[in-house]
C-alpha cells in the first residue's frame, strides 16, 4: 500500500497537484475528478467515500483516531473545506477488539458548504 500511496504522491507532484500546489490552494484539491450531488444544502460526493482506520485502548478513542485519520487524507486529497466528519454523509463506523485494544475503521462521503 506505501508503494502506491508513494507512486500516486510522485504521480501528482509531477502534474503539480500535490499539496500546496495550486490546485490544493484554491482549497479543492482533487475534488474536481469526482461527481458532486446536493445533500441537505451540502456540496457532496456523489458516490466517492473516504476511509479511516484507527486503534486506542478504548472505543471512543479508537474511532476518534479512524476519525481524525479520515480528515488528515481527505486534507491532503481536497482541501481543508472538505475535510470535515461531521459535515460528511453516509457515515458507517465499525470497530472490533477488545477494551485496551480496540481497532475502528470509519468510511464517509466528503461535503463542503
Amino acid at each position: 500500500m506505501k508503494g502506491v500511496v508513494a507512486a500516486i504522491s510522485v504521480g501528482l507532484l509531477a502534474l503539480g497537484l500535490a499539496p500546496g500546489g495550486a490546485a490544493a490552494q484554491d482549497g479543492m484539491g482533487l475534488a474536481g475528478i469526482h461527481d458532486w450531488v446536493k445533500v441537505a444544502g451540502k456540496t457532496c460526493m456523489a458516490d466517492h467515500f473516504h476511509d479511516g482506520q484507527g486503534t486506542g485502548p478504548t472505543k471512543a478513542q479508537a474511532q476518534a483516531s479512524a476519525i481524525r485519520a479520515w480528515v488528515d487524507f481527505t486534507a491532503w486529497e481536497y482541501g481543508r473545506r472538505w475535510a470535515k466528519w461531521q459535515n460528511s454523509v453516509s457515515k458507517s463506523s465499525n470497530c472490533s477488539g477488545t477494551r485496551g485494544n480496540m481497532s475502528c475503521h470509519v468510511s464517509s462521503r466528503p461535503c463542503t458548504y
